[in-house]
Protein backbone atom coordinates (compact mmCIF):
# COMPACT_ATOMS: atom_id res chain seq x y z
CA UNK A 1 0.00 0.00 0.00
CA UNK A 2 2.76 2.48 0.91
CA UNK A 3 4.72 1.63 -2.25
CA UNK A 4 1.62 2.04 -4.43
CA UNK A 5 0.89 5.43 -2.85
CA UNK A 6 4.50 6.52 -3.45
CA UNK A 7 4.24 5.51 -7.13
CA UNK A 8 0.99 7.43 -7.58
CA UNK A 9 2.48 10.44 -5.84
CA UNK A 10 5.57 10.39 -8.05
CA UNK A 11 3.35 10.43 -11.15
CA UNK A 12 1.42 13.58 -10.16
CA UNK A 13 1.88 16.69 -12.35
CA UNK A 14 4.46 19.15 -10.96
CA UNK A 15 1.92 21.68 -9.67
CA UNK A 16 -0.06 19.04 -7.76
CA UNK A 17 3.13 17.41 -6.44
CA UNK A 18 4.32 20.79 -5.12
CA UNK A 19 0.93 21.44 -3.53
CA UNK A 20 0.99 18.04 -1.84
CA UNK A 21 4.45 18.75 -0.45
CA UNK A 22 3.24 22.07 0.94
CA UNK A 23 0.19 20.41 2.49
CA UNK A 24 2.32 17.72 4.13
CA UNK A 25 4.67 20.37 5.53
CA UNK A 26 1.64 22.24 6.89
CA UNK A 27 0.38 19.13 8.65
CA UNK A 28 3.77 18.44 10.23
CA UNK A 29 4.59 21.98 11.33
CA UNK A 30 1.31 23.83 11.83
CA UNK A 31 -1.06 21.12 13.05
CA UNK A 32 -0.57 19.25 16.33
CA UNK A 33 -1.45 15.84 14.89
CA UNK A 34 0.32 12.51 15.19
CA UNK A 35 2.62 11.06 12.53
CA UNK A 36 -0.02 8.38 11.91
CA UNK A 37 -2.61 11.10 11.20
CA UNK A 38 -0.21 12.93 8.88
CA UNK A 39 0.35 9.73 6.87
CA UNK A 40 -3.39 9.10 6.66
CA UNK A 41 -4.23 12.63 5.48
CA UNK A 42 -1.41 12.64 2.92
CA UNK A 43 -2.39 9.21 1.58
CA UNK A 44 -5.98 10.39 1.15
CA UNK A 45 -4.79 13.59 -0.55
CA UNK A 46 -2.68 11.53 -2.98
CA UNK A 47 -5.76 9.49 -3.89
CA UNK A 48 -7.87 12.62 -4.35
CA UNK A 49 -5.30 14.36 -6.56
CA UNK A 50 -4.79 11.21 -8.61
CA UNK A 51 -8.55 11.15 -9.17
CA UNK A 52 -8.40 14.80 -10.22
CA UNK A 53 -5.71 13.99 -12.79
CA UNK A 54 -7.78 11.14 -14.19
CA UNK A 55 -10.60 13.64 -14.69
CA UNK A 56 -8.31 15.93 -16.64
CA UNK A 57 -7.14 18.31 -13.90
CA UNK A 58 -3.56 19.45 -13.42
CA UNK A 59 -3.85 22.35 -10.94
CA UNK A 60 -5.31 22.55 -7.44
CA UNK A 61 -7.85 25.15 -8.62
CA UNK A 62 -9.25 22.47 -10.97
CA UNK A 63 -10.59 20.67 -7.91
CA UNK A 64 -14.35 21.22 -7.74
CA UNK A 65 -17.28 19.80 -5.83
CA UNK A 66 -18.10 17.31 -8.60
CA UNK A 67 -14.58 15.87 -8.38
CA UNK A 68 -14.81 15.52 -4.61
CA UNK A 69 -18.16 13.76 -4.88
CA UNK A 70 -17.04 11.41 -7.64
CA UNK A 71 -13.92 10.50 -5.62
CA UNK A 72 -16.07 9.51 -2.65
CA UNK A 73 -18.51 7.66 -4.92
CA UNK A 74 -15.62 5.73 -6.47
CA UNK A 75 -14.59 4.59 -3.01
CA UNK A 76 -18.10 3.38 -2.28
CA UNK A 77 -18.10 1.27 -5.46
CA UNK A 78 -14.86 -0.32 -4.19
CA UNK A 79 -16.64 -1.35 -1.00
CA UNK A 80 -15.54 1.41 1.36
CA UNK A 81 -17.59 1.53 4.54
CA UNK A 82 -19.56 4.57 5.68
CA UNK A 83 -16.83 5.24 8.25
CA UNK A 84 -14.09 5.15 5.60
CA UNK A 85 -16.11 7.42 3.30
CA UNK A 86 -16.63 9.86 6.16
CA UNK A 87 -12.90 9.83 6.88
CA UNK A 88 -12.06 10.47 3.24
CA UNK A 89 -14.49 13.38 3.19
CA UNK A 90 -12.83 14.85 6.29
CA UNK A 91 -9.43 14.47 4.61
CA UNK A 92 -10.71 16.20 1.47
CA UNK A 93 -12.09 19.10 3.51
CA UNK A 94 -8.77 19.42 5.31
CA UNK A 95 -6.92 19.65 1.98
CA UNK A 96 -9.32 22.12 0.35
CA UNK A 97 -9.28 24.38 3.43
CA UNK A 98 -5.48 24.43 3.31
CA UNK A 99 -5.48 25.06 -0.47
CA UNK A 100 -7.77 28.07 -0.04
CA UNK A 101 -5.66 29.46 2.82
CA UNK A 102 -2.47 28.91 0.79
CA UNK A 103 -3.89 30.84 -2.16
CA UNK A 104 -3.96 27.83 -4.48
CA UNK A 105 -7.74 27.85 -4.92
CA UNK A 106 -10.24 30.72 -5.20
CA UNK A 107 -12.66 29.08 -2.77
CA UNK A 108 -12.89 26.21 -0.32
CA UNK A 109 -15.04 23.77 -2.29
CA UNK A 110 -14.89 21.26 0.57
CA UNK A 111 -17.25 23.41 2.61
CA UNK A 112 -20.10 22.21 0.41
CA UNK A 113 -19.16 18.54 0.62
CA UNK A 114 -21.64 16.44 2.57
CA UNK A 115 -20.63 12.97 3.66
CA UNK A 116 -22.34 10.15 5.56
CA UNK A 117 -21.65 9.92 9.23
CA UNK A 118 -19.78 6.76 10.09
CA UNK A 119 -21.77 4.37 12.21
CA UNK A 120 -20.04 3.68 15.50
CA UNK A 121 -19.62 -0.03 15.89
CA UNK A 122 -19.04 -1.57 19.27
CA UNK A 123 -15.39 -2.59 19.63
CA UNK A 124 -14.45 -6.16 20.50
CA UNK A 125 -13.31 -6.42 24.09
CA UNK A 126 -11.78 -9.15 26.19
CA UNK A 127 -13.57 -10.66 29.15
CA UNK A 128 -11.67 -10.00 32.41
CA UNK A 129 -10.35 -13.56 32.59
CA UNK A 130 -9.26 -13.38 28.95
CA UNK A 131 -7.49 -10.09 29.60
CA UNK A 132 -5.67 -11.66 32.51
CA UNK A 133 -4.57 -14.59 30.35
CA UNK A 134 -3.39 -12.25 27.58
CA UNK A 135 -1.29 -9.97 29.80
CA UNK A 136 0.16 -12.93 31.67
CA UNK A 137 1.04 -14.84 28.47
CA UNK A 138 4.59 -13.48 28.58
CA UNK A 139 4.97 -13.77 32.36
CA UNK A 140 7.96 -15.75 33.54
CA UNK A 141 10.10 -14.90 30.52
CA UNK A 142 13.77 -14.33 31.26
CA UNK A 143 15.21 -13.29 27.88
CA UNK A 144 15.18 -9.53 27.13
CA UNK A 145 12.52 -9.66 24.38
CA UNK A 146 10.20 -11.71 26.57
CA UNK A 147 10.64 -9.26 29.46
CA UNK A 148 9.87 -6.40 27.08
CA UNK A 149 6.76 -8.10 25.69
CA UNK A 150 5.55 -8.70 29.24
CA UNK A 151 5.82 -5.02 30.13
CA UNK A 152 4.20 -4.02 26.81
CA UNK A 153 1.13 -6.14 27.52
CA UNK A 154 0.92 -5.14 31.18
CA UNK A 155 1.22 -1.40 30.51
CA UNK A 156 -1.23 -1.32 27.61
CA UNK A 157 -3.93 -3.04 29.63
CA UNK A 158 -3.10 -1.43 32.97
CA UNK A 159 -3.15 2.12 31.67
CA UNK A 160 -5.31 2.03 28.53
CA UNK A 161 -2.82 4.21 26.66
CA UNK A 162 -2.53 4.26 22.86
CA UNK A 163 0.25 2.33 21.13
CA UNK A 164 1.87 5.57 19.95
CA UNK A 165 1.84 6.87 23.51
CA UNK A 166 3.41 3.65 24.76
CA UNK A 167 6.35 3.60 22.34
CA UNK A 168 6.87 7.33 22.93
CA UNK A 169 7.53 6.84 26.65
CA UNK A 170 10.98 7.66 28.00
CA UNK A 171 12.46 6.16 31.16
CA UNK A 172 11.94 9.46 33.00
CA UNK A 173 8.24 9.41 32.10
CA UNK A 174 7.70 6.62 34.63
CA UNK A 175 7.12 7.68 38.25
CA UNK A 176 7.61 4.33 39.90
CA UNK A 177 7.11 5.66 43.40
CA UNK A 178 3.56 6.76 42.61
CA UNK A 179 3.05 4.26 39.74
CA UNK A 180 2.24 6.97 37.19
CA UNK A 181 3.06 7.39 33.50
CA UNK A 182 3.57 10.84 32.01
CA UNK A 183 1.94 10.45 28.61
CA UNK A 184 2.02 12.80 25.63
CA UNK A 185 -1.28 12.25 23.84
CA UNK A 186 -3.06 13.62 20.79
CA UNK A 187 -2.61 17.32 20.20
CA UNK A 188 0.58 17.19 22.32
CA UNK A 189 -1.56 17.15 25.46
CA UNK A 190 0.17 15.71 28.50
CA UNK A 191 -1.61 13.65 31.12
CA UNK A 192 -0.69 11.37 34.03
CA UNK A 193 -1.98 7.80 33.90
CA UNK A 194 -1.79 5.32 36.80
CA UNK A 195 -0.78 1.68 36.48
CA UNK A 196 -1.00 -1.22 38.92
CA UNK A 197 1.26 -3.54 40.87
CA UNK A 198 1.56 -6.31 38.22
CA UNK A 199 2.69 -3.73 35.66
CA UNK A 200 5.22 -2.38 38.17
CA UNK A 201 6.66 -5.87 38.63
CA UNK A 202 6.98 -6.26 34.86
CA UNK A 203 8.60 -2.81 34.63
CA UNK A 204 11.10 -3.66 37.33
CA UNK A 205 12.12 -6.88 35.56
CA UNK A 206 12.47 -5.04 32.24
CA UNK A 207 14.49 -2.15 33.63
CA UNK A 208 16.82 -4.30 35.69
CA UNK A 209 17.33 -7.32 33.41
CA UNK A 210 15.82 -6.63 29.99
CA UNK A 211 16.56 -3.08 28.89
CA UNK A 212 20.27 -3.12 29.90
CA UNK A 213 20.79 -6.18 27.69
CA UNK A 214 19.35 -4.44 24.60
CA UNK A 215 20.55 -0.87 25.23
CA UNK A 216 23.16 0.67 22.91
CA UNK A 217 24.63 4.18 22.60
CA UNK A 218 21.74 4.90 20.19
CA UNK A 219 19.00 3.97 22.66
CA UNK A 220 18.67 7.41 24.18
CA UNK A 221 16.01 7.78 26.88
CA UNK A 222 13.47 5.41 25.26
CA UNK A 223 11.74 3.18 27.78
CA UNK A 224 11.05 0.32 25.36
CA UNK A 225 13.68 -0.93 22.92
CA UNK A 226 13.76 -3.11 19.84
CA UNK A 227 16.30 -5.80 19.07
CA UNK A 228 18.78 -3.26 17.69
CA UNK A 229 18.58 -1.10 20.77
CA UNK A 230 16.53 1.72 19.25
CA UNK A 231 13.10 2.89 20.36
CA UNK A 232 10.53 0.12 19.93
CA UNK A 233 8.44 0.38 16.76
CA UNK A 234 4.64 0.43 17.04
CA UNK A 235 4.41 -2.37 14.47
CA UNK A 236 6.30 -4.70 16.79
CA UNK A 237 3.90 -3.84 19.60
CA UNK A 238 0.96 -4.71 17.34
CA UNK A 239 2.55 -8.06 16.47
CA UNK A 240 3.08 -8.80 20.16
CA UNK A 241 -0.52 -8.05 21.10
CA UNK A 242 -2.00 -9.93 18.14
CA UNK A 243 0.08 -12.98 19.00
CA UNK A 244 -0.94 -12.85 22.67
CA UNK A 245 -4.66 -12.55 21.95
CA UNK A 246 -4.56 -15.15 19.16
CA UNK A 247 -2.94 -17.58 21.59
CA UNK A 248 -5.63 -17.10 24.27
CA UNK A 249 -8.47 -19.65 23.93
CA UNK A 250 -11.86 -18.03 23.28
CA UNK A 251 -10.47 -14.51 23.04
CA UNK A 252 -11.00 -12.31 19.96
CA UNK A 253 -7.77 -11.51 18.15
CA UNK A 254 -7.10 -7.88 18.98
CA UNK A 255 -4.40 -5.29 18.57
CA UNK A 256 -3.22 -2.67 21.08
CA UNK A 257 -6.41 -0.63 20.65
CA UNK A 258 -8.38 -3.71 21.67
CA UNK A 259 -6.51 -3.76 24.99
CA UNK A 260 -7.34 -0.06 25.37
CA UNK A 261 -11.03 -0.78 24.71
CA UNK A 262 -10.93 -3.67 27.18
CA UNK A 263 -9.27 -1.60 29.90
CA UNK A 264 -11.84 1.19 29.55
CA UNK A 265 -14.75 -1.26 29.60
CA UNK A 266 -13.48 -3.10 32.66
CA UNK A 267 -12.83 0.13 34.56
CA UNK A 268 -16.39 1.28 33.84
CA UNK A 269 -17.80 -2.09 34.84
CA UNK A 270 -15.83 -1.80 38.07
CA UNK A 271 -17.74 1.36 38.99
CA UNK A 272 -15.64 4.23 37.60
CA UNK A 273 -17.52 7.29 36.38
CA UNK A 274 -17.40 8.29 32.72
CA UNK A 275 -15.51 11.54 33.39
CA UNK A 276 -12.67 9.63 35.07
CA UNK A 277 -12.45 7.21 32.17
CA UNK A 278 -12.31 10.17 29.78
CA UNK A 279 -9.35 11.54 31.71
CA UNK A 280 -7.67 8.13 31.78
CA UNK A 281 -7.98 7.66 28.02
CA UNK A 282 -7.12 11.24 27.10
CA UNK A 283 -10.30 11.85 25.11
CA UNK A 284 -10.89 15.48 24.22
CA UNK A 285 -14.66 14.97 24.26
CA UNK A 286 -16.82 13.01 26.67
CA UNK A 287 -18.89 11.92 23.66
CA UNK A 288 -15.95 9.80 22.48
CA UNK A 289 -15.84 8.01 25.83
CA UNK A 290 -19.56 7.30 25.84
CA UNK A 291 -19.17 4.42 23.39
CA UNK A 292 -17.90 2.37 26.31
CA UNK A 293 -21.22 2.75 28.12
CA UNK A 294 -22.82 1.06 25.10
CA UNK A 295 -20.26 -1.74 25.31
CA UNK A 296 -21.04 -2.40 28.95
CA UNK A 297 -24.81 -2.27 28.34
CA UNK A 298 -24.51 -4.79 25.50
CA UNK A 299 -22.46 -7.11 27.69
CA UNK A 300 -25.03 -6.74 30.47
CA UNK A 301 -27.78 -7.69 28.03
CA UNK A 302 -25.82 -10.75 26.91
CA UNK A 303 -25.26 -11.89 30.50
CA UNK A 304 -28.93 -11.28 31.33
CA UNK A 305 -30.11 -13.25 28.31
CA UNK A 306 -27.87 -16.16 29.23
CA UNK A 307 -28.43 -16.22 32.99
CA UNK A 308 -31.94 -14.94 33.76
CA UNK A 309 -34.59 -17.70 33.87
CA UNK A 310 -37.19 -15.42 32.26
CA UNK A 311 -34.92 -13.66 29.78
Amino acid sequence: MAEATADVRAALPPALAAALEGYEDHLRTQRTVSEHTVRGYVTDAVGLLDHLVRRGGSQVHDLDLATLRSWLAQGRTKGHSRATTARHAASARSFTAWARAAGLAPEDVGLRLVSPKGRRTLPDVLAPDQARAVVESAAGAEEPVGLRDAVVLELLYASGIRVGELVGLDVDDVDRGRRLLRVLGKGSKERSVPYGVPAERALDAWLTRGRPALATPHSGPALLLGLRGRRLDAREVRRTVHAATAGTPGAPELGPHGLRHSAATHVLEGGADLRSVQELLGHASLATTQIYTHVTVERLRAVHAQAHPRA
